[in-house]
């Protein structure tokens, strides 16, 4: 007998990326940043514990809203904060559709969309991505009650332009949901269809570009029906106030957010070169990992378990379309070295066993 659900039953659950338990590990396998967050930052949180922790938060982290406004060119209103971008989906999901409804992503994506859905007893429609990851033309047909649009994608880094969304949410029944968790590694976003399409969410994290994934802090902008309707699903005080103090500030800090940006693309670059000189397939990369296919006839699960015998870690995905890849997360310079020493060493060791 079983006390679950027959979904949760059914269903696997989202596998988070290894987390070592020791030291020593070159860590490149969840899109984590290298560098430090904005001190301003640090300093806010510092000057919050203490009292500041006695009192329940703002429910809707008010001084959050008001500086991202600011930041953003937009309205307090139209600002929803949440425990990471990963909370967003699971609002928009009870939000916008109920059990058996349909919710449609393109494919290969980010897995816990598919987790997400499932849990809430909806249906998930998977729509492939081209071998370019362009836009698939079928994902605007579903007939969903919420589309979910990872731009750029993960894990394949790539973004499609914003012309090309707006034209989808223009043909969607439901909402569109646009997750820019990468986007400040993107040459573009998509923040500016909020205004002209009424239709559309822009989720976005603190994980990855504000060097905060341990915070649990992201945000979603969208026009004020779609806000105030979110809003009554989320949890009673659902972003803690060290979280609001140090979000607030690290938004507030954009010249330190632009020198790390800057580091990530000029490393993301060497990396993509050092990859392909192995002979590794890269996909133009918009985010801070790149996706490589493993250069025949080497087998990235064994490209990526020798790695882990060396404490460097990658991601690799058993799955479809994936199964012959790595997703290398842009780490330091000096981490970015020993990963392609590491796969130089292997390719070569590989190479010279097969001309035997």
């Amino acid at each position: 007998m079983s006390y679950f659900r027959p979904e949760i039953d059914a269903m696997d659950g989202y596998t988070p990326g290894f987390q070592p338990k020791g030291a020593g590990y070159v860590k490149l396998n969840t899109n984590e940043n290298p560098y430090p967050p904005s001190p301003r930052a640090v300093e806010a949180m510092r000057a919050t514990i203490g009292d500041g922790l006695r009192k329940y938060p703002d429910p809707m982290a008010d001084a959050f809203r008001a500086k991202a406004a600011e930041v953003l060119g937009t309205v307090p209103g139209r600002i929803l904060c949440a425990n990471g971008s990963d909370e967003l989906l699971n609002m928009a999901i009870r939000s916008f559709c109920g059990e058996g409804g349909r919710i449609a992503f393109a494919t290969p994506t980010y897995s816990l969309y598919d987790v997400l859905v499932r849990i809430q007893g909806a249906e998930p429609v998977a729509v492939d991505f081209p071998e370019d990851y362009g836009l698939p033309s079928d994902l605007a047909r579903t007939g969903a009650r919420l589309t979910l649009l990872c731009n750029p994608n993960a894990p394949s880094g790539t973004l499609i332009p914003p012309d090309q969304v707006a034209g989808l949410a223009a043909q969607v029944e439901g909402v569109l949901l646009v997750d820019e968790a990468y986007v400040d590694f993107a040459d573009a976003n998509c923040l500016g269809l909020v205004d002209r399409c009424p239709n559309v969410v822009v989720a976005r994290s603190f994980s990855k570009s504000y060097s905060l994934a341990g915070l649990r802090f992201g945000y979603a902008v969208a026009q004020e029906p779609l806000i105030e309707g979110m809003a009554k699903v989320k949890d009673s005080y659902n972003v803690d106030a060290v979280a609001i103090a140090g979000a607030t500030a690290a938004l507030g800090d954009q010249e330190w957010l632009r020198r790390n940006v800057a580091r990530i693309k000029a490393t993301r670059a060497r990396l993509s070169a050092g990859l392909e000189g192995l002979g590794f397939r890269c996909w133009p990369s918009q985010t801070n990992f790149v996706l490589a296919r493993a250069p025949q006839p080497l087998s990235a699960r064994e490209l990526h378990d020798e790695l882990f015998e060396r404490k460097v870690l990658v991601r690799y995905f058993d799955a479809p379309r994936l199964d012959d890849c790595l997703r290398i997360s842009v780490g330091s310079e000096e981490e970015t070295d020993v990963l392609l020493g590491a796969l130089e060493t292997i390719v070569a060791t590989a190479q010279a066993s097969g001309d035997d």
